[in-house]
């Protein structure tokens, strides 16, 4: 049988990501697509999809 591994550090990890590019979409607009590839990373991972 496989093991379940722990996804709750890249749940953490997502939810920096994702707060740093709110923060960044409302304060620096032009550096909001570099929070991107972070959030999208962590949620995959997250979701135990890569």
């Amino acid at each position: 049988m496989e093991a379940k591994k722990s996804t709750a550090k890249y749940w953490a990890l997502f939810f920096f990501w994702f707060a740093t590019m709110i923060v960044l979409l409302f304060v620096y607009r032009e550096f909001f697509w570099l929070a991107l590839p972070g959030t999208v990373t962590y949620f995959a991972k997250g979701m135990d999809i890569m």
